[in-house]
């Protein structure tokens, strides 16, 4: 460290090996807490190292951004004692803890690449790399020795002094002298004061640099008691249970320069090394680009050029007789598209959508702001004509509003694999995968999980969560406000205000990872190079960022959504054909028929798609639909705001001529 980066960084300290909520049900750590909380503590920068995972590092390098403070990416791996390949009962079971920084952008897409390989080929009970992975992947990363799990630290516990300083060397070796650190960590806990005396021998001995961490796992020293919790509900223990996993002490939190000084001031290197490596890291995430797939195309065309003869080959299907509207519209949506970028976009959906439809793979008419695309009906992407329903072409790509085309298209339920199949074909293995999604702690969920962790009997934490409002997007901030029975169960009982008090500091975060139900994402490279990956339990390949943060980082995005009602109909159209032999294709139905109409009036709608709660049928029957455009009136006004505020009930009234039809200014006639 030069004297001017001294005197600048003097009375500063970084953390560089922190857990944050994403280290699942082991981390109390809100992301945007902790980054806020290292900036209060002055920190110029913070680390993110969540345990073999990466899932929050776009939500932390934005949070980081936003505070002033510089985002360190980083990741605790778990270290296979053998290959990763090794998988025997307690042999391979146990991995050691490292932890990885990126010092640049290669150092980052290394990191995606150990993270995913972690889970893809060496999961056993945990995501675990090797000293082959890490070799093969370690330029551009710093190296830290780990907490008392570390392979080093384990060593000298169990007296294997000679191991524990063949591993300082392999790692140096692996890493480069000047990227790889001795971590020193000081909880009070048994047998620290003895790693960090021989961590300090072979570092003067090694000439490996040593480096001060926490291991923080909570924000404060009063979040230690939820963290308890955290790990309770994680392993399924109650605190009452004195074998339960614990941390013994209060001590993993994020401190301050003073703290961290008073710990381990008398090692004032490993203190100014901290600044040292985050002077070193400098990851920058770009959201401007987008990273769409190639689409491959005849010789003699380009993107723009190929999709415009598609759709004029094409437009016929739709439009028998195209005048200066219909060729107007297309010209200008095809010059928007073009000058977006996003005719490659357009090639990609329409090419499986119709592969499903040649497959018999029923294929749903097309939902939200896409059917407004003249260029998506004619390449059968969508099945509604925007023209008829004078849909806006703005409403789904505006110039004004750049972002990237959302199409969600339903297949049917049982045959939606086939069509994700299709696309890996097509694109390859190695830059197709599904969706991560995380289920949370919602307010119930979460009274219910800090009551068993606190043992207080069931029927008393159940009268708790069923004080709080069915509600969508309820909270117990919320239901304390609606709620003035929860709100007086509270302040008449200490343990509920307890359990209630606990629940809310858990309450939304991260409790689990599953796949989302829709989303599939396709890239023009390798996904390692964008996005860490990981296999779940069925053997799915699943990115380990959320569909937001994958559209954020310039991917492509689709929903290939599995409807079963499609399935049904499907089903309908088979009996129909085997029983009466008579063929009907579902997209020729008449959208006029008075039965159908009848049975709408009558509410008799269970079965039918979007038409089917006991609210839609009530307000069926006040309606009487007598055409179509009635119905889209219906499901548009079917909103917690319209029901609310008696709109609902005027359009009905309005239509029934009960009550005038007003206007606020004759321009609106038309529009309304």
């Amino acid at each position: 460290m030069t004297l001017e980066s001294q005197l600048k960084h003097q009375g500063q300290f970084v953390h560089l090996h922190v857990h944050t909520e994403y280290s699942l049900l082991d981390g109390a750590a809100r992301i945007k807490d902790l980054v806020k909380q290292a900036k209060t503590l002055g920190m110029p920068a913070i680390a993110m190292t969540d345990h073999g995972v990466m899932y929050g590092a776009v939500d932390f390098y934005k949070a980081c951004v936003k505070e002033g403070i510089k985002p360190i990416i980083g990741c605790e791996v778990y270290v296979a004692p053998r290959s990763r390949f090794d998988k025997e009962a307690q042999r391979d079971d146990s991995g050691y803890h490292l932890v990885l920084l990126a010092k640049n952008m290669t150092g980052y897409q290394n990191l995606l690449r150990l993270v995913s390989l972690g889970y893809i080929e060496g999961f056993y009970y945990k995501p675990r790399v090797d000293r082959e992975l890490l070799t093969k992947y370690s330029e551009g990363l710093i190296a830290l020795s780990g907490c008392m799990a570390g392979e080093i630290p384990q060593h000298i516990l169990n007296n294997y002094l000679e191991q524990a300083e063949k591993a300082c060397v392999q790692y140096r070796d692996i890493f480069g002298a000047e990227n790889f650190y001795l971590e020193l960590q000081d909880h009070g806990l048994a047998g620290q004061k003895e790693i960090i005396h021989h961590q300090v021998k072979l570092s003067q001995k090694l000439k490996i640099p040593l480096v001060a961490t926490n291991d923080a796992h909570y924000i404060k020293r009063e979040d230690a008691v939820n963290h308890d919790v955290l790990l309770c509900i994680q392993t399924g223990k109650t605190l009452s249970d004195e074998k339960r996993m614990s941390f013994e002490v209060e001590e993993f939190y994020l401190k301050s320069y003073q703290e961290m000084s008073t710990l381990l001031g008398h090692y004032p290197e490993a203190i100014a090394n901290s600044l040292v490596i985050a002077d070193k890291c400098q990851v920058d995430f770009t959201f401007d680009e987008t990273h769409l797939p190639y689409y491959e195309i005849p010789s003699g065309f380009d993107v723009d050029s190929y999709l415009k003869k598609l759709c004029y080959d094409w437009i016929n299907r739709v439009y028998p007789n195209p005048g200066p509207e219909v060729i107007q519209r297309l010209e200008f949506e095809l010059e928007v598209i073009k000058n977006m970028g996003y005719s490659d976009y357009f090639l990609i959906v329409q090419d499986f959508v119709n592969y499903a439809r040649n497959q018999g793979i029923l294929v749903g008419p097309g939902r939200g702001s896409a059917a407004g695309s003249i260029v998506a009906y004619i390449l059968g992407i969508t099945n509604i004509d925007p023209l008829k329903y004078q849909l806006l072409f703005e409403r789904f790509l505006n110039p004004e509003r750049v972002s990237m085309p959302d199409i969600d298209i339903d297949f049917c339920f049982e045959r939606r694999s086939e069509v994700i199949d299709y696309v890996v074909a097509k694109y390859g293995t190695d830059k197709v995968a599904q969706i991560i999604t995380f289920g949370t702690m919602a307010a119930k969920a979460a009274i219910r999980d800090v009551g068993r962790v606190m043992n207080i009997p069931l029927g008393e934490v159940d009268k708790v969560a069923k004080m709080i409002p069915n509600e969508l997007g309820i909270t117990i901030e919320k239901a304390l406000n609606i709620n003035s029975e929860l709100k007086e169960a509270i302040e008449g009982d200490e343990t509920i205000r307890k359990l209630v008090d606990t629940a809310r500091a858990l309450e939304g975060m991260p409790r689990h990872a599953s796949t989302h139900a829709a989303g599939v994402v396709i890239a023009k490279e390798e996904l390692t190079n964008y996005v860490p990956l990981q296999k779940t339990g069925d053997g799915l390949i699943v990115t380990q960022y959320a569909k937001e943060q994958v559209e954020e980082i310039g991917l492509l995005k689709m929903d290939l959504l599995g409807l079963r009602t499609l399935t049904v109909i499907g089903n309908c159209l088979d009996i129909i054909r085997k029983t009466k032999n008579i063929m009907i294709d579902i997209d020729q139905i008449p959208l006029d028929c008075p039965k159908t109409y009848e049975l709408l009036s009558a509410g008799d709608t269970i079965g039918v798609f979007q038409l089917e709660s006991s609210g839609l049928r009530n307000i069926l029957k006040d309606l009487k639909p007598s055409h179509f455009e009635d119905i889209i009136a219906l499901v548009a006004l079917y909103r917690p705001g319209p029901l609310g505020s008696g709109m609902v009930e005027d359009f009905i009234a309005r239509k029934h001529g009960q009550r005038e039809v007003e206007y606020l200014h004759p321009l609106l006639e038309p529009i309304l």
